[in-house]
């Protein structure tokens, strides 16, 4: 693996199916208008953007099936770096996205992550060098611990690797003790870390806090058309608007933020955060994910 580069893991990938209907009427047959089917997955959509922006990644995980080739044909097709372990049994899941008057979602449990699967996965990950990036975003497959995204970081504690937590629960708090670079709740999965709901900018931050004093550097909490607000590691609160006009699809927006907030990153910590807030603009109010010409667009206005 090459030095000083960003790796993405999505531990269970997907093809996402959208189905688009001007209505749903549940318990009867309903009609598409259209429909589209593309590779999916948190960390996958980090990769995407990323690409998209000219930033080298990887993307890794784990495939099964036809629908794994399927998925790791359309990456090729996408020109998205990768190389994910394939299972020998089960299939890549295909999750359903619902658009009529609001979304819903439809989301497949994924093939068994075998414990030969998960050792492959390890050996490649310890091939990683100091000064790489690698997101960890995601839910966590029923077949792994609620802690696998701890026990990678466990695994690379000797190395000097950046770690980005995107994720919800256990698989969030249990990396806290290891001090990722960045952990990136919405208002959603902050408000259930906190155990209240969150509704203030003060009180999104006084969580937010919470979770740098338990071990995160940087505490990204995306707000949807709020915008977001980042605690950073040099102790500044910054608070930003939205950028973009009225959204069409969230699907994917949280990790274009977290993509955008690293590709911009080498130009500070308020140039990661409004690139961030235009990748995910850009993706909220298209669809799809944002291409560069958008992001772009969005980050000049």
């Amino acid at each position: 693996m090459e030095s000083i580069m960003i790796y993405t893991l999505t531990l269970n990938p997907s093809l996402d199916y959208s189905l688009y209907a001007d209505t749903l009427a549940h318990g009867t047959a309903n009609r598409a208008a259209r429909e589209t089917l593309t590779y999916g997955g948190k960390g996958i959509n980090v990769s995407v953007i990323l690409t998209r922006l000219g930033i080298p990644n990887v993307a890794l995980g784990f495939v099964a099936g036809f629908t794994g080739d399927e998925l790791c044909a359309r990456l090729n097709d996408a020109g998205i770096a990768h190389d994910m372990i394939r299972l020998a049994e089960g299939m890549t899941r295909i999750n359903i996205k619902l658009h009529a008057e609001d979304e819903t979602e439809i989301n497949a449990a994924g093939p068994v992550i075998t414990a030969g699967a998960m050792e492959s996965l390890m050996c490649r990950l310890d091939g990683l060098n100091d000064g790489d990036t690698l997101v960890l975003s995601g839910s966590i497959p029923p077949s792994l611990p609620r802690d696998t995204y701890a026990a990678v970081m466990v695994l690379l504690a000797g190395k000097d690797i950046r770690f980005i937590v995107d994720a919800e629960g256990e698989a969030l708090t249990s990396a806290l003790a290891h001090r990722p670079f960045l952990v990136k709740p919405n208002l959603r999965e902050l408000s259930m870390l906190a155990g209240r709901e969150l509704a203030s900018d003060e009180e999104i931050i006084i969580a937010a806090r919470d979770l740098q004093m338990r071990g995160a550097e940087n505490v990204l909490v995306s707000l949807g058309s709020r915008g977001a607000i980042l605690l950073d590691g040099d102790g500044n609160c910054h608070v930003s608007p939205a950028l973009g006009g009225k959204p069409v699809s969230t699907v994917g927006a949280g990790d274009s933020m977290v993509a955008g907030f690293l590709a911009g990153l080498s130009e500070g910590y308020g140039h990661a955060l409004r690139l961030g807030l235009a990748a995910g603009g850009a993706t909220a109010c298209g669809e799809g994910l944002g291409t560069k010409d958008e992001i772009l667009a969005l980050l000049g206005g």
